[in-house]
This record gives C-alpha cells, sequence and structure tokens, in this order.
C-alpha cells in the first residue's frame, strides 16, 4: 500500500479552541463565569473581530493579539504577546484542552500505518519552546512544521511543500485538516486531499479525514 499521512492543524483542530474553554480560562485566571463573551465561529454575529478575520481584512495572529490585550486588561495587565493568553488561560494542563476525537483519529491513522504530521501556524508561539516533546499525543509524529521557526504562514505554498518535504511523501498521499477555509484552500493549491474542519463537529471531521485515508473509523467517532 502507499504511504500516506495524516497532517493536521492543532489549534481548534487537535485542542479545542479558546471559545469553547471560557469556563476553563475564566477559573485559571480567576475571572467571574460569563466574563469572556466572545465565541469566534460559535457565535459570528456577536463577535466583530472574528468576522472582520474572516472576510481577510486582519489576520489570525492580528485576532488573537486583540482578545490577548483585551484580557490582559481585564486583569489590570499589559499583555503584548499572544503566547500571555494561552499559556495563562490554559493553565499547566493542556491535557484537558486536547480534543479526545483527535486522539482517535491519531491513533486510528497510527494503527493503520500513516504517518503523522502537525502544520502549524504558532504551535510554540502559543504553548512555549518545545511544546511537541512535552505532548504525549505527538509523540512518533514524522512532523512538525511550525511558522514559530519557520515564518512562512499557511496559506503560503511553501508552508505546505516543507511538510511534504518533511515527511517525504507527495502532496495527494496527504490528507489535510484545518478549521481555517484559507488554509484548506492553500492545501488544496499545493495539491493535497483536504477536510475543512468543522469545530462545531469535530468527530464527523475526523471521520472525513479517515474515510479519504481509507482507515477504518474507530467505535468513538460513530
Amino acid at each position: 500500500m502507499t504511504q500516506q499521512a495524516l497532517v493536521l492543524d492543532f489549534g481548534g483542530v487537535v485542542s479545542r479552541t479558546l471559545f469553547e474553554t471560557h469556563g476553563l480560562s475564566e477559573a485559571a485566571l480567576g475571572l467571574a463565569p460569563g466574563t469572556l463573551t466572545w465565541r469566534g465561529p460559535f457565535d459570528p454575529a456577536g463577535d466583530e473581530l472574528w468576522r472582520a478575520m474572516q472576510a481577510g481584512t486582519i489576520s489570525e495572529r492580528d485576532y488573537w493579539l486583540a482578545r490577548t490585550r483585551e484580557v490582559g486588561r481585564l486583569l489590570g495587565e499589559d499583555w503584548t504577546r499572544m503566547e500571555t493568553l494561552v499559556q495563562r488561560a490554559r493553565g499547566a494542563d493542556i491535557e484537558a484542552v486536547i480534543r479526545p476525537e483527535a486522539a482517535a483519529a491519531v491513533a486510528a491513522a497510527r494503527a493503520a500505518g500513516c504517518k503523522l504530521a502537525v502544520l502549524s501556524n504558532e504551535l510554540d508561539l502559543f504553548y512555549g519552546a518545545g511544546f511537541a516533546q512535552r505532548l504525549p499525543l505527538l509523540e512518533g509524529f514524522a512532523a512538525i512544521v511550525d511558522a514559530t521557526y519557520t515564518g512562512v504562514l499557511k496559506p503560503d505554498a511553501r508552508a505546505y511543500q516543507a511538510c511534504l518535504d518533511a515527511l517525504g511523501l507527495a502532496a495527494a498521499a496527504c490528507v489535510f485538516v484545518d478549521d481555517q477555509a484559507r488554509n484548506i484552500a492553500g492545501a488544496e493549491r499545493a495539491g493535497m486531499r483536504v477536510v475543512a474542519f468543522d469545530v462545531k463537529q469535530p468527530a464527523a471531521s475526523f471521520r472525513r479525514a479517515l474515510e479519504l485515508l481509507g482507515v477504518p473509523t474507530p467505535e468513538s467517532l460513530r
């Protein structure tokens, strides 16, 4: 059988979004329940900044930097680095925000002999240097391509090519999963098979990725 790979974005795909974990964030930061109201894709009408990002008026990094500064002000602090929000809001227990659906899909793909990779715009930028080595789920991944270090952001074609080069595979052998439409479009242009990840239906999205790879769907994703 031809070697294939499952290539995953991290934030929103492997980990639950910050939008989904406001309760955990408020507890970690000492904020009253209900303080954080921005909901991104879960309530686009109520999140003007999210709509601007989706329209391409601001970048994903612009969005999160604005939210970082906003949350810092709630605490009377001046936060200027995006990783401050992620690291402070998520505390020390990153495992609590990993999607169980992601863990199930990774295990199924690995068992079927597929290579695994992460292609992220901000993995260590958000979670701190060496994060991939500290998260058990990512053990044995064939490639971790992170724009924190490469400086090349999706949907730049060079980002996808760097991942393909690290995997040693052709684009058509890879299934790429991301929750941002612009990144999916970039992967399609690069020749990869794609799954536009729906943060509101994670199991269905991972099922589709496994189907494209010809990998049996585990019970937990049905």
